[in-house]
């Protein structure tokens, strides 16, 4: 049988560790952030090229660009590179369709946006003239190209039977006629940024 004494000693003793593991852990952490920090005499010295400012060791950042390259990140694809005119932009699909996919779709509850994955994905939306029925749309833009095999779109439909709202067939072309709308209106989109 354990007596109290034990079960005191080892308790104090587990409360002891963690202490002393704490205090190691502390220092670890300072020193490390301590050798993060520069000593005010010493100079940052940068490589001799032609993107450091002249008669400085100021780094020019600017020449760099950003993170997402040259030109930057620009979501709307409003900027004046080659690669705007063909719908490439920052994000990682054609520009052109998705602001497409976005006009198409608008008057319907965005549940989900997704510019760099390419998924839309709406939430249910019940037309007024039949409010006994809902869709829901989730589409997929599959590429940086401007290309009929560029989007996907999933329709989705349920009907209100009995105040449960249960899956119903969805006409086997509505997926391919929300693929061909926001095709037609891509190309409308990039005829008007090319003129």
């Amino acid at each position: 049988m354990m007596s109290a004494g034990m079960f005191l000693d080892g308790t104090i003793q587990t409360a002891g560790r963690r202490r002393i593991g704490a205090a190691v852990v502390t220092v670890l952490l300072s020193l490390s952030l301590a050798a993060c920090g520069s000593s005010s005499g010493t100079r940052t010295i940068f490589p001799d090229d032609d993107r450091r400012e002249t008669g400085s060791d100021a780094y020019d950042v600017a020449s760099e660009g950003s993170v997402f390259g040259p030109s930057g990140l620009d979501i709307f694809g409003n900027n004046n590179t080659p690669e705007a005119a063909t719908g490439g932009t920052g994000i990682g699909v054609n520009a052109f369709l998705w602001r497409a996919t976005l006009d198409t779709v608008s008057f319907m509850p965005l549940s989900s946006a997704d510019p760099f994955g390419g998924v839309i994905i709406t939430d249910w939306y019940s037309p007024p003239e039949s409010p006994a029925e809902r869709f829901k749309v989730n589409v997929f833009i599959l590429g940086r190209d401007l290309r009929a095999d560029g989007v996907r779109a999933r329709v989705f439909r349920q009907v209100n039977g009995d105040g449960d709202w249960k899956d119903a067939q969805v006409g086997d072309t509505t997926g391919i006629d929300l693929e061909n709308a926001i095709l037609t209106r891509a190309r409308e989109l990039r005829i008007a940024a090319l003129n």
